[in-house]
């Protein structure tokens, strides 16, 4: 297999941000279309490298370009791995049961009220809760109408109009203050800091956590059990977030390939990830914070089964069942992403 073609076009493609994101603000990030005064970052930055990429084919890795042990921000990958600390507490006895409701569990930390309290942890996994209220000073209405690439639904009003709530699970929206309430709710299960959760339970086992870092905004602290402990987003929308190199990205993409598997040792439940690659019946494109392609509208040439941990700034790793194989890019131009997904597909023959 020789990926040089699909190698050469990435770098030919980088996403058309600026690499410090201090030189040319107004060009750099996502929140700049957020209505005021939430048009702003509210947690930490840094400049990042150029379009950089690792790809395993059967658990090995066979190919590699640009910085892929540099630590770089990767904006909404990180969703899934909130998936994955969910899916950590489920094994540990925290979540027992997804269709549980969070305020039967968790109640006092915005669950409580008439609306939310029908929400499950399910709705949240799938971006269907409909959650109502504000997150560190962040409402839900902020979100509200956000169109991104891959969501085929229009939006029905402008980014940030108030529109209609509809019940818990019949509603989905692609939401980052609803997504940093379940990771409110997640810190507040394990009762310590995710980053060292998931840096402990996950990354160090599979050889890799040089460099990680998982950040929240200067305001999101929390007092727990007597401990103040700071929460942290599932994106870096509002800055924050993870950071993480591209073989440290592969190296979990190879762990839900298997099954949550990795040297032997179940890391995480086979069947939380296979529940994770189970289309939401309202968006069928979606799983539980992982986008699919069973009917090819994520990207034509891939296979039906692959699945997919998206970020804004062109981040992308790519599980493919059909060939064993993984494939972490970033920084490369999202409008150009299909044609770095056919030449990878078509180096499988």
């Amino acid at each position: 297999m020789d990926f040089s073609e699909a190698i050469v076009y990435a770098q030919a493609h980088e996403v058309p941000w600026p690499r410090d994101p201090h030189a040319d603000p107004a060009r750099w990030g996502v929140h700049h279309a957020d209505p005021p005064p939430y048009d702003r970052l509210r947690g930490p930055v840094h400049a990042r490298g150029g379009v950089s990429g690792v790809i395993r084919v059967r658990g090995e890795e066979v190919a590699r370009w640009g910085e892929p042990d540099r630590a770089d921000l990767t904006f909404s990958v990180a969703k899934t791995y909130l998936a994955l600390l969910a899916g950590l507490a489920h094994a540990r006895g925290l979540l027992p049961d997804p269709q549980q409701r969070v305020a039967e569990r968790l109640p006092g930390i915005g669950f409580d009220d008439a609306h939310n309290r029908a929400i499950t942890w399910a709705h949240l996994l799938e971006q269907t809760s409909e959650w109502q209220g504000s997150c560190f000073g962040m409402p839900d209405q902020v979100e509200h109408n956000r169109r991104v690439s891959h969501d085929p639904k229009p939006p029905q009003g402008s980014k940030g109009e108030a529109r209609a709530l509809q019940e818990p699970g019949s509603y989905w929206e692609y939401n980052d203050v609803r997504i940093n309430q379940l990771s409110l709710a997640l810190l507040h299960l394990f009762g310590e800091p995710l980053p060292r959760v998931f840096e402990q339970a996950v990354l160090r086992p599979l050889g890799g956590g040089d460099g990680f870092r998982w950040e929240g905004y200067d305001d999101a602290w929390v007092e727990i059990g007597g401990r103040r402990m700071q929460s942290v987003p599932g994106g870096s929308h509002w800055g924050g977030g993870v950071s993480i190199s591209a073989r440290d990205q592969a190296r979990i993409g190879q762990l839900l390939l298997d099954g949550g598997v990795h040297g032997g040792q179940q890391l995480l439940p086979a069947a939380w990830i296979a529940r994770m690659q189970q289309p939401c019946a309202i968006a069928p494109f979606y799983g539980w914070l992982v986008w699919l392609n069973r009917e090819g509208t994520l990207f034509a040439d891939a296979p039906r089964d692959s699945w997919f941990m998206v970020g804004a700034g062109g981040h992308y790793v790519w599980m493919d069942p059909a060939h064993q194989a993984v494939v972490a890019v970033r920084w490369l131009d999202p409008a150009r992403s299909p044609g770095f997904v056919s030449r990878v597909a078509r180096s499988f023959g």
